[in-house]
């Protein structure tokens, strides 16, 4: 029997790199949370592993065949499944696309194959597949840190309408990453329990001042777009505008759904008009 699994993608609304450890690693500061916007997995038992991406057949380099990997890996289990991705995330977007298929994967492999695996063990093999992983697995409002590894969740506040836009195309997290350890950039410090608290409260100047993201300075550089795109949507009524992860996506906070879809039609390169939530109805333009 077939069934779909919503992937859904995040927002960064904050992002503070702390430092960069001996193994390349950078230890964050973030506010994370989930939005309508979402790829599409379908599952269902097979003799052997397969995965098709919007109906072209994947390789065992995507994530979610990764997750179906590790899996095996972790419980020495060699059954099948036949899976096929329905994306509409997009790549390079600093909105985890990828990561949110890998934990649809692991969250669907191990329901289906009775695996039993609980949360902590999940996250430890998400974890090990991407940062981003085991937020996405999680869900939700939450403050991020470690590499991405410890999620600290918090009560989500109310619906607050977006504006997604993708200026000039995808950035390279590596190459975004690579420019802010090259030095000169501002510190982006923030305070995560005020900012998640006036999320809670949907207290819209609040969250507008609180917002930031470390990697904003180094992504413009290699992409001014960004730049302009953030000043735009403030032009157009935004309460908060900021890039989410390292970019290319900038992501515009609105009073109302009229004002967040009429400023997304204001770009030519929107993404979508969605709110926040995991289970809430995708609009897209």
């Amino acid at each position: 029997m077939k069934h779909i699994y919503k992937a859904h993608a995040k927002i960064n609304w904050a992002l503070d790199i702390l430092e960069r450890r001996a193994d390349g690693y950078h230890l964050m500061n973030m506010v994370m949370q989930s939005v309508a916007l979402c790829d599409e997995l379908s599952i269902e038992p097979a003799p052997a592993l397969s995965l098709s991406v919007d109906g072209a057949p994947a390789g065992e380099d995507n994530l979610v065949m990764r997750a179906a990997l590790a899996l095996r890996r972790h419980t020495g289990t060699n059954l099948g499944a036949r899976m096929a991705l329905t994306k509409r995330i997009p790549a390079q977007a600093g909105l985890g696309g990828g990561s949110a298929d890998c934990a649809a994967a692991l969250k669907a492999l191990n329901e289906m194959w009775g695996l039993g695996l609980d949360r902590a063990r999940l996250l430890e093999i998400g974890a090990s597949l991407g940062a981003d992983v085991p937020f996405c697995l999680t869900g939700g409002l939450a403050r991020v840190s470690g590499i991405g590894e410890v999620i600290s969740p918090v009560q989500r506040g109310p619906e607050i309408p977006l504006a997604l836009v993708r200026p000039g195309g995808g950035l390279s997290t590596a190459a975004v990453f690579k420019m802010w350890d090259s030095g000169g950039f501002p510190a982006t410090p923030f305070d995560a329990g005020a900012l998640t608290d006036a999320l809670v409260r949907r207290d819209s100047p609040a969250v507008g001042r609180l917002c930031a993201n470390a990697l904003t300075a180094p992504a413009v550089r290699l992409l001014p777009e960004i730049g302009r795109a953030l000043e735009k949507l403030r032009r157009l009524g935004a309460f908060a505008a900021f890039m989410t992860g390292s970019g290319s996506t900038v992501v515009g906070a609105f009073e109302d759904d009229a004002a967040a879809q009429a400023a997304a039609r204001a770009f030519p390169d929107a993404v979508a008009t969605c709110t926040l939530g995991e289970s809430l109805g995708d609009r897209f333009l």
